[in-house]
């Protein structure tokens, strides 16, 4: 399958990522190649501290969470003031879950067994708060919203799964969920790290209540730049107890005594902001922005189908769906042997990662090309001892 010529502007951004020069990258769904503007950008960031000192508080770095949130917002199908960038996402769903009790009754958090375990690890942590969680089984590696609905009635409080698992980059049915959880009265959390950057984003058409992620991945932004996003409506309604001076209202009056919550996404804030990570992420996000987050879907959906036909042309297992409707950035191949095939593939300078007991994950983004993905599966094929037939 060749590269249809509408891509070609796509394929231009090539040159603005060092590493595609010396190495097959097809692991963005782990960690996006960095673009060649956030060494200037980093480079701004020492500059301002080194010349300016203390002043670059005052100077930007102070608005910085709410700043760069705005910047990611239109990819995530929500407004200025609403997203309060994080170290991390453990951190963000943290700080959501703070605002949470759990009276009798309407106790259970709802959540699948396929979510990435980091999500999972952190909701154990509510059973002490009286929480119960319910723990949804996957149909294999997918995740029919229907599996998640039904378990969703009036004793549920939350309900908290991925837009894209992590696994097998299914895609799960977001609306669905959302119209389900109000209408029996719980609020539903959708974790989209593996779908931002790759794929358009409605949170707010959608009906989600709040919403994490980061931006290693496909928003190519680097670690240290998550983010957590809350409806407007019922975030004026929440006091978080895993807060920081960042959220107060009146940070630098230093008043005693509890915090007085800042409005929109201030509220969401903590301590003092990594600002390196905050000036790292920005050219990842405008890149995905400059390119169209429209057109990027069209050429992830181009390009997993490539690998999709490439791996059946070699009779190799795919794990990913095939409808292109629910099939998220990557593509996930079983193997046996996936442990080793993923260090040979390294070896030759072809990039992926291999996760027990799903598989070999290859996930291009939208600078890949069509042979960069023809040639992997062709590796890991021959490496198998798979021909084509």
């Amino acid at each position: 399958m060749s590269d249809p010529g509408t891509h070609s502007d796509l394929l231009a951004w090539r040159a603005e990522l060092p590493i595609l020069a010396s190495t097959t990258y097809l692991i963005n769904n782990s960690l996006g190649a960095m673009p060649r503007r956030v060494s200037e950008e980093v480079a701004r960031y020492a500059e301002a501290w080194a010349a300016r000192g203390v002043r670059a508080w005052e100077e930007g770095w102070w608005e910085l969470p709410v700043e760069v949130g705005d910047l990611l917002a239109p990819l995530l199908g929500v407004g200025a003031g609403e997203v309060a960038m994080q170290p991390n996402v453990a951190v963000a769903l943290s700080i959501f879950l703070s605002t949470l009790d759990y009276p009798a009754g309407r106790n259970r958090i709802v959540t699948s067994e396929l979510e990435f375990p980091n999500v999972r690890y952190v909701l154990e942590g509510e059973r002490r708060k009286g929480a119960e969680l319910v723990v949804v089984p996957g149909d294999g590696f997918e995740l029919p919203a229907e599996r998640l609905t039904d378990a969703i009635d009036e004793r549920t409080r939350l309900v908290v799964s991925s837009h894209v698992l992590y696994a097998s980059s299914y895609r799960i049915d977001a609306a669905a969920v959302a119209r389900r959880c109000r209408g029996v009265g719980a609020l539903f959390l959708l974790d989209v790290y593996q779908a931002v950057g790759a794929m358009p984003i409605a949170l707010d058409a959608w009906g989600v209540d709040a919403a994490v992620g980061g931006s290693v991945k496909f928003l190519c932004g680097g670690p240290g730049a998550g983010f957590l996003w809350v409806r407007p409506e019922l975030a004026r309604t929440l006091e978080p107890a895993v807060t920081g001076w960042q959220a107060d209202a009146e940070p630098f009056s230093f008043h005693p005594g509890a915090i007085r919550h800042a409005e929109g996404a201030w509220r969401f804030l903590t301590g003092t902001p990594g600002v390196p990570a905050l000036h790292a992420c920005r050219p990842g996000y405008e890149m995905v922005r400059e390119a169209g987050i429209e057109r990027i879907r069209e050429r992830s959906l181009f390009l997993t189908q490539t690998l999709i036909d490439a791996a059946d042309r070699h009779g190799l297992e795919v794990r990913t769906p095939r409808d292109p409707e629910r099939r998220g950035g990557a593509v996930t191949i079983h193997h046996p042997d996936g442990a080793r095939l993923q260090k040979a593939l390294e070896a030759e300078g072809i990039l992926c990662d291999h996760r027990p007991g799903a598989g070999l994950r290859f996930g291009p983004h939208f600078y890949n090309s069509a042979a960069e993905c023809g040639h992997a599966i062709g590796r890991l094929a021959a490496l198998s001892e798979r021909p084509a037939t």
